[in-house]
């Protein structure tokens, strides 16, 4: 459902991937009758029209059912502990001129990479909890 990746793509204000994830929520989250019917239709042909229409900005991603909630709640704290350092420690050291500088230009463009993707889960914690 998700690719070669295995992962779902999230920008500021909605996600990139969201056919993906819509579809990986709704099967995450439906009951076994759900799934079972799922399965017999090969999907949800009826559905086309209306994603087709909707966006997972994150307006949309506040008002998913609890159970979907919950599971990208507990997907982002998965994630966020796959890092070596929170985001806090991210931004003390942005912060901090001479450690900063102390670090090569390849460590300092990463450090900017991690902290924006942190900043951007920590966004989507407070979106679905």
């Amino acid at each position: 459902m998700v690719g070669e990746e295995g992962a779902f793509v999230l920008g500021w204000d909605e996600v990139l991937t969201e056919e993906e994830l819509s579809v990986t929520l709704k099967v995450l989250c439906m009951s076994e009758e759900e799934f079972k019917e799922y399965k017999e239709q090969d999907g949800w042909e009826d559905d086309s029209e209306e994603e087709e229409n909707s966006t997972l900005s994150n307006e949309a991603l506040s008002r998913l059912k609890p159970p979907c909630k919950k599971l990208l709640y507990d997907s982002v704290l998965l994630t966020l502990e796959s890092y070596r350092s929170d985001l806090k420690a991210e931004q003390d050291l942005l912060n901090n001129k001479e450690a900063y500088e102390k670090l090569s230009r390849r460590e300092q463009q990463a450090l900017h990479v991690r902290y924006g993707q942190k900043r951007i889960l920590h966004q989507l914690l407070e979106l679905v909890r």
